[in-house]
């Protein structure tokens, strides 16, 4: 018979057997020896130096420099001679603008040969007839001008594209004028045409030592008319394809190039062409931008040649070539964080060259690495282009029309308008007679510190000039 007390002691004792083990056995296990602060291990950082460019196998295109687009003419070989006639009265003309049309002429697009003469007196008319002696042809003095074929005014025309390079809209100028908006439209794209040239003509190539290049946005129908917030309003501002690139030259203000579209590459690719015409050959000016990478492929992609690796193996393939910088090509960068939409820090960043060559540089101006001069130069777009206003009810329904306000700003701002950093104290004060104290300053514009003229221009001179065809030779 089994023992009735057998179960109950077995259970006692595995209960025994469990305390004493857990009392016999360690609580926690043995800790792991922790290893020392002071080791001699260091932990990797990132090293926050720029690393060197490394160079693009690839050159990016540009459509702007594509082979086939229109290249700036050239004159067809030697000049013709001098017509002088040492008899007779000779009904003169100003010879530094008209050149006769006709392309089946010796004389046609040569400026100041003799061959250009009035048609009789002026007889009290405003333009006059003006005839070629080498092939007794004739043209009127308004070929090819703003004027030619206007039943207007010259007066009025000339105070209507006024207004509008001082900032006043389209249709505040009808207003003001009493005309229809749609011929105040009509005379802008006609002028934008003749800036075009006039400005490609008028800046000769120039060796600057620095070029500041900047974008804005502008304010056009389809983004002012969006619904929704702030923040949406301001993301889809971001995104809008119209803004508009500027390059200057701090030294002399003389704005270099200007174009609107989108803020993509292309747009940065069209930007510089137009600087790389207006230089010297052999000029690298030093490049100074924000952060954009597509000013850094811009600038490389029209400043820069091919090199060929070094072998590093006898046998392979040979290395790829890089498409690298000009070694004398210097460029930095403006970085600017922005936080809660407010400037928070600032930081500069040298690309290509030196800190000792970049300092050099900026020491004939006393000046730092800063875009302060772009800067300034928005403030007068914003000002005399209403699309680029912060805050106006004026705005343009496409490209075209901003960019024909955008030329028309640059030759006022460069030809026509005085700069007060430019002005030159004069030796003695000169006396206005009755009208104001005597002047001590005179007045320049960008074109006259550059040294492309001497006097200040008017928009009438910049109408009345007529484009030649290619650039002229300088007559001794």
């Amino acid at each position: 018979m089994p023992n009735p007390l057998f179960s109950p002691l077995l259970v006692v004792a595995l209960v025994l057997l469990c305390l004493l083990l857990h009392a016999g056995l360690p609580d926690k296990s043995p800790s792991m020896p922790q290893p020392s602060l002071a080791s001699n291990k260091r932990l990797r950082t990132r090293s926050k130096a720029l690393k060197p460019f490394p160079g693009l196998i690839h050159k990016p295109l540009c459509e702007a420099c594509a082979p086939g687009t229109e290249a700036r003419p050239t004159a067809p070989g030697s000049p013709p001679p001098c017509i002088r006639f040492p008899r007779g009265r000779w009904r003169t003309v100003d010879p530094r603008s008209p050149f006769w049309p006709d392309p089946h002429c010796a004389y046609h697009g040569w400026l100041d040969r003799g061959n250009i003469r009035a048609n009789g007196p002026p007889g009290g008319q405003p333009w006059r007839q003006l005839q070629c002696v080498s092939c007794q042809g004739y043209f009127a003095a308004t070929h090819d001008r703003l004027f030619h074929g206007k039943c207007a005014s010259v007066e009025l025309i000339v105070r209507v594209i006024a207004c509008l390079a001082e900032g006043l809209g389209i249709r505040g100028t009808a207003r003001g004028f009493e005309i229809d908006p749609n011929t105040v439209l009509g005379w802008l794209g006609e002028a934008a045409e003749q800036l075009h040239a006039f400005s490609a003509y008028f800046l000769p190539e120039l060796r600057l030592n620095q070029v500041q290049l900047d974008e804005r946005y502008a304010v056009l129908r389809a983004v002012r008319d969006g619904d929704g917030s702030a923040a949406e309003a301001l993301e889809r501002l971001s995104r809008s394809p119209h803004w508009g690139w500027t390059a200057i030259d701090p030294e002399t203000t003389v704005l270099l190039g200007v174009q609107g579209g989108a803020r993509t590459l292309a747009l940065a690719q069209a930007v510089l062409p137009q600087i790389a015409q207006i230089l010297a050959p052999g000029c690298v000016p030093f490049f100074l931008s924000d952060g954009s990478a597509h000013d850094l492929t811009a600038i490389v992609t029209h400043v820069g040649y091919w090199v060929q690796p070094p072998r590093r193996q006898a046998r392979g393939p040979a290395p790829k070539r890089h498409w690298m910088p000009l070694p004398a090509l210097l460029y930095a960068q403006v970085v600017k964080q922005m936080r809660r939409r407010r400037l928070g820090a600032v930081k500069h960043r040298i690309v290509f060259g030196t800190k000792a060559a970049v300092d050099e540089v900026l020491a004939v101006g006393g000046w730092q690495i800063n875009t302060a001069f772009v800067e300034r130069l928005h403030l007068s777009l914003r000002q005399r282009v209403a699309a680029r206003r912060r805050r106006s009810a004026t705005s343009w329904k496409g490209e075209d029309g901003l960019g024909q306000h955008l030329i028309l700003f640059q030759v006022y701002h460069n030809c026509v308008l005085p700069h007060g950093s430019l002005r030159q104290a004069l030796a003695e004060p000169m006396p206005t007679y009755g009208m104001g104290s005597a002047k001590g300053w005179r007045p320049r514009m960008p074109a006259m510190a550059a040294g492309l003229t001497d006097h200040v221009g008017s928009l009438r001179e910049v109408w009345r000039f007529r484009v030649p065809p290619w650039p002229q030779p300088q007559t001794v």
